[in-house]
């Protein structure tokens, strides 16, 4: 989501998919802005809903306030990418030779651990991010990304005060990561024994496997991202809020994952609180999971992995 745990479904060399997530994240970079002064109930915008919020923002603070944060985002891509793509070859290779487990089960359980690894490594950058797109103009407390380094690093515990939030982070991956899969799966597996015909087509490498229809994979990979996305979500709201520390006047009640789940329940309740801000979430990250699916079959094909 933030860090949505990106599908471990292929790896393309890190730098042409950096590149390719750059234009994606730059392109969202609004909803994401949005999504974090909701998510934490910016006093400026506490009242306004998601469509108001987008208008709101440009209003207040000129369109470039649409993507304050995002710099920090670009700069993450490129390690994250890269660490994301050298731990998974590492875990599928060690998980294969240790456990001796193989196919989709190792690459699953390798994206995963890859995923996470990725995650940990490039987190304080996300930290500084969040900061930085909380920021309403006229009270900056950063100047910009190597001043709330330094800031965060001097005033908030050294190295440790950049992995605030990381526990709801991890946890919200697993459930993630799962769910998504397991609906995908069965999706497919009841769409082409209730409908082979309507839903299904040979697959062109193995004539005698049914696989989905482009758009009905599409289809498929959408329900399965948001289904993933709204179990996983309080944790997101709590990793956001967990990371913005300081910056929150409750900052002293909310220093662990529960304190700031009850605090976010017991304030703002379920809708306003725990899943404030989701339809963004689903306008954001619906698209690219089906497209994420969808390239995932094809590639399988293109393999001849069916």
């Amino acid at each position: 989501g933030g860090t949505e745990p990106s599908a471990p479904f292929f790896r393309l060399d890190s730098k042409g998919k950096s590149i390719a997530g750059c234009c994606a994240k730059t392109t969202v970079a609004p909803l994401d802005r949005v999504k974090v002064l909701l998510q934490a109930h910016n006093h400026h915008y506490k009242h306004l809903g998601v469509f108001s919020a987008l208008r709101a923002v440009p209003q207040k603070e000129g369109y470039l306030g649409l993507y304050k944060g995002n710099g920090a985002m670009m700069i993450r891509i490129f390690p994250y990418g890269a660490i994301q793509f050298m731990a998974f070859e590492h875990y599928k290779t060690l998980i294969t030779t240790k456990l001796g487990v193989s196919g989709h089960v190792h690459r699953l359980m390798a994206g995963s651990m890859a995923g996470m690894t990725a995650v940990i490594c490039t987190y304080p950058l996300d930290m500084v991010r969040v900061r930085l797109a909380f920021q309403v103009k006229g009270e900056h407390t950063y100047t910009g990304i190597i001043h709330a380094f330094k800031t965060i690093y001097a005033k908030e515990g050294g190295f440790l005060g950049f992995y605030r939030g990381l526990m709801p982070t991890i946890l919200g991956m697993a459930p993630y990561a799962g769910v998504s899969f397991f609906t995908f799966g069965t999706l497919k597996s009841v769409g082409l024994s209730h409908a082979p015909t309507l839903l299904g087509r040979p697959s062109s490498d193995n004539p005698n496997v049914l696989v989905l229809k482009t758009h009905i994979n599409l289809l498929c990979g959408g329900v399965a991202g948001a289904i993933a996305q709204t179990i996983s979500y309080p944790f997101d709201v709590t990793r956001r809020r967990m990371q913005l520390g300081t910056a929150l006047p409750e900052f002293e009640k909310c220093l662990t994952m529960w304190e700031t789940m009850k605090y976010v329940y017991g304030h703002h309740g379920i809708r306003r609180g725990l899943y404030r801000g989701l339809s963004l979430n689903y306008i954001r990250c619906v698209p690219s999971q089906a497209v994420a699916f969808t390239t995932y079959e094809l590639m399988k094909q293109f393999f001849h992995l069916n």
